[in-house]
This record gives C-alpha cells, structure tokens and sequence, in this order.
C-alpha cells in the first residue's frame, strides 16, 4: 500500500504487513470482526474493508460484477 505521511492509516496498518482476499460479499466477511477500516470505495468499482484477526490487519476487497 501507498500513502502519504499524514494519511489518516491507521498504525497497525502502517506497521504491520497484512494479507488481502478477493470476497463476494465483503460485508458478509467482515460480520461480527473488529473493523480497523470501515468499507469503503477507494476507486470506482471496488469496496474494500480492514479488520483485526490475530492481531493483524487483514484486508478484503470486492470488485463490482458488470
């Protein structure tokens, strides 16, 4: 991941390295876990969402179906 010094990232993100998973239905995935980044569209046609498993940031993300 990039970003800038000042991005609001959370530390353990910055930190720590994380694995990402390709998901269906990314809220279905996240039900119930602690979310570290809430959903959300960092570029049109995909969502994607943090959570804490183990103490490590895992991503998933869902791509649109055209």
């Amino acid at each position: 991941m990039r970003f800038e010094a000042e991005a609001p990232v959370p530390e353990l993100v910055r930190t720590v390295p994380h694995v990402a998973f390709e998901v269906d239905d990314l809220f279905a995935e996240i039900a119930g876990k602690e979310i570290l980044i809430a959903p959300n569209s960092p570029s049109p046609g995909v969502t994607v969402a943090f959570i804490v498993e183990d103490g490590a940031p895992v991503e998933f993300l869902q791509f649109d179906k055209k």
